[in-house]
């Protein structure tokens, strides 16, 4: 039987709520220390990186407000509140989170990380709604939970979760460092013009007869043409609006917009708004998902891609995400995910996009996008190399799935005593 006590959170540790530096003073936004926001909370188990940054001198200024050692980051503002996040280095946050720092040594910090993570919907009735939820930090320092007394109990606990997210983190590394790879070779065939010639020496550097194009403004491998999107794809088509068609929260299909595409990965987690099978079917009549096409996010971030390598079952997209199916009698759909996630993609998406509140790119716009186009036989040596690369991206990036599945199911259950961890090499559980 596993005694629990009840605690504070301001019992736990310090609270700090996060302030932000003078930002008329330009020296404290340099890239030196971390400053957290909320979008920064639900990228990683720890947080390495953050979207701004600042000095040593825009430190100081908020001295009072700064953490270093592990930290545990609460959003406390906003319908995004409750993400939960950790940190371990000296850093600082802004207002709009809640940091719990300087952990007693009674309590394994991981721990109370864990059951922050699982009571979201929780932390979101403790604050105070008007025109922005706000959890305030004096409410959120009263917050109580359910500890284990026996500070062994929770180590076990927070050692066998630990143990699944640090291999999502070590397969998101994985993933990573392939992507890099495959850009970067892309970049030195179709931008560089590095391609292996007949020699299999690298084509512009050793020589190779490079021509002016008028349209691309530059020098292209002689014989290369300037194409557009258009000559390449087959069809762009997009998921479907709610509006009349259906309604969103039930079910438990996923509907993904841009907020659940990251690079190569499509979030399936709590943050994506559900459907039910019948309205799962209507989109899917309409977006006609197929292997092999590409994702890519019409409003800002524009240009957000995901290759699909296996038929969806339980999600589809909303009319914010276009799926573009590449003409295979012309390009593969690896060399068409790479050409779509380019920098220079991305640089005539930024141009390219309009709108006063959200920026955007249309459909039409999109297929205007020019670039150099060598023939079907270089990219079909092209995508020999990197279709297996993002095969394994595909198998890492689905075991991922199923650990973040399995570290859910769990994790009400563990904190609640159902399922105890017992001590051993393995971490093994068991019920209660």
């Amino acid at each position: 039987m596993i005694e629990f006590e009840s605690v504070s959170i301001g019992d736990i540790g310090d609270v700090i709520t996060g302030k932000t530096p003078n930002t008329s003073i330009r020296e404290y936004y340099e890239n030196e220390y971390m400053f957290i926001g909320p979008t920064d909370l639900h990228k990683h188990f720890f947080i390495y990186e953050s979207e701004k940054k600042i000095s040593e001198k825009g430190l100081n200024s908020i001295k009072s407000s700064t953490l270093d050692g592990v930290s545990i980051l609460v959003g406390c503002i906003g319908w995004g509140m409750g993400n939960v996040g950790l940190v371990k280095e000296k850093c600082a946050t802004n207002q709009q989170i809640n940091s719990i720092t300087n952990i007693n040594q009674k309590y394994n910090p991981y721990y109370i990380y864990y059951w922050l993570k699982g009571k979201k919907d929780f932390l979101f009735k403790q604050a105070t709604v008007t025109r922005t939820p706000i959890l305030k930090k004096s409410r959120f320092s009263e917050i109580k939970i359910n500890i284990p007394k026996d500070k062994k109990r929770q180590d076990l606990v927070a050692k066998f979760l630990t143990s699944l997210d640090q291999k999502i983190e070590i397969n998101n590394q994985i993933n990573a460092r392939l992507e890099a790879m495959a850009k970067t070779l892309y970049d030195y065939w179709f931008v560089q013009f590095d391609f292996p010639d007949e020699n299999g020496k690298p084509y512009k550097s050793s020589g190779g007869k490079m021509v002016y194009n008028e349209a691309l403004k530059r020098e292209i491998p002689e014989g290369w043409e300037c194409y557009e999107l258009s000559d390449v794809i087959e069809r762009i088509g997009t998921g479907l609006n709610p509006r009349q068609h259906f309604s969103l929260g039930q079910g438990s299909n996923y509907y993904v917009t841009i907020k659940s595409i990251d690079e190569g990965k499509i979030l399936l987690d709590d943050k994506c708004d559900k459907i039910d099978d019948e309205t799962l079917k209507i989109i899917n009549r309409r977006s006609d998902l197929r292997v092999g096409d590409i994702l890519f996010t019409s409003i800002q971030p524009v240009g957000i891609t995901y290759l699909i390598q296996e038929k969806p079952k339980n999600w589809n997209i909303n009319e914010s995400v276009f799926s573009i199916r590449p003409n295979h009698e012309v390009i593969s759909s690896e060399y068409a995910y790479l050409l779509l996630g380019s920098k220079g993609m991305k640089a005539f998406t930024k141009n390219a996009s309009a709108g006063s509140i959200h920026k955007g790119i249309r459909i039409g716009v999109l297929k205007t996008f020019k670039f150099a186009f060598g023939g079907e036989e270089i990219i079909r040596k092209f995508s020999e190399i990197v279709a297996p690369q993002l095969a394994y991206m595909h198998k890492i990036e689905k075991e991922n799935q199923e650990l973040i599945q399995l570290r859910d199911w769990l994790l009400p259950m563990l904190m609640n005593g159902q399922v105890k961890v017992e001590a051993s090499d393995h971490a093994d559980i068991e019920a209660a």
